[in-house]
């Protein structure tokens, strides 16, 4: 299958005020407490967060880092999160569907990859690799259930991950509904949370 195209978006944000449920769901909330738990550094220089919706996960990323560049490619996602994140003048939002350019310490990937075919996978993954600088930190995170209008399915895309060149694994989540795997860019070689903040 093909990349699910931008006028799918646009017509899931079109149709529904909260089309995934991302603002006003338990599940999505407690998921949200995961992904930030998980995060290796107390603090991050700069990060991306491509896919960012209204900005629900984004609003929490903000605090921890010193710059935070969230895109999406529909417009009205772009609106609420602009809207969400307003208090925060060093976060952008923008729309497209490009990686955005430079280098990061944190890339977030969080219910993402699975809208992209083999080949526009193959390349953002690769482009999020080489943005990543020696050290910096992906997290991703994704629905593992069936999902048949999707192009790949969730366990697929985090099975691909384990195997890109570059990355080393410092911890991964596994339930029911999703997982969640935080990489780090090698080399250096990869240091546990412990190894972060000078404990042996």
């Amino acid at each position: 299958m093909t990349s699910l195209p931008r006028q799918h978006f646009d017509d899931l944000w079109a149709a529904e005020a909260d089309p995934w449920g991302l603002e006003s769901s338990w599940y999505e909330d407690r998921k949200r407490a995961l992904v930030t738990a998980a995060l290796p550094d107390a603090q991050y220089r700069r990060a991306a967060e491509p896919g960012c919706a209204g900005g629900a996960l984004s609003v929490l990323l903000a605090p921890r880092c010193a710059e935070l560049v969230c895109t999406d490619v529909s417009a009205t996602a772009v609106a609420r999160a602009r809207g969400r994140l307003a208090g925060f003048d060093h976060v952008t939002v923008e729309r497209t569907a490009a990686f955005p350019p430079g280098r990061f310490d944190l890339v977030v990937v969080s219910e993402l990859a699975y809208y992209f075919g083999q080949a526009d996978r193959d390349a953002f993954w690769a482009r999020v690799v080489d943005a990543l600088e020696p050290g910096g930190t992906l997290l991703a995170v994704h629905w593992i259930r069936p999902a048949p209008e999707y192009p790949v399915d969730g366990n697929r895309v985090h099975d691909e991950l384990a195997t890109l060149p570059g990355l080393g694994r410092v911890a991964e989540h596994r339930e029911a509904d999703f997982r969640l795997d935080v990489l780090a860019r090698t080399p250096p070689a990869v240091r546990s949370v412990a190894q972060r903040v000078g404990l042996r």
